[in-house]
């Protein structure tokens, strides 16, 4: 799940299919996604995962990185 995750945000949010992302990357801390590309990945997980994110799980902890980001969807997929 990080890969498809790490290639959307590179190809489709960023331009920049080259682009390598680690799993502890700060995605926000480092200027890569803004609060515009976490409501476009929200979408895309939504859509692409069938995962329903609700607003209130849209926190930093929850998309600091992919990691975290798969730990997240790991809990929400539980439910």
């Amino acid at each position: 799940m990080k890969e498809r995750l790490a290639r959307y945000i590179a190809h489709d949010l960023l331009n920049q299919g080259q682009l390598v992302i680690t799993d502890d990357e700060d995605l926000l801390g480092s200027g890569l996604l803004d609060s515009l590309s976490v409501m476009s990945l929200v979408h895309f997980i939504e859509q692409e995962l069938h995962i329903a994110v609700p607003a209130e799980d849209v926190t930093i902890e929850n998309f600091v990185s992919l990691a975290a980001i798969e730990q997240y969807l790991a809990t929400r997929e539980a439910r």
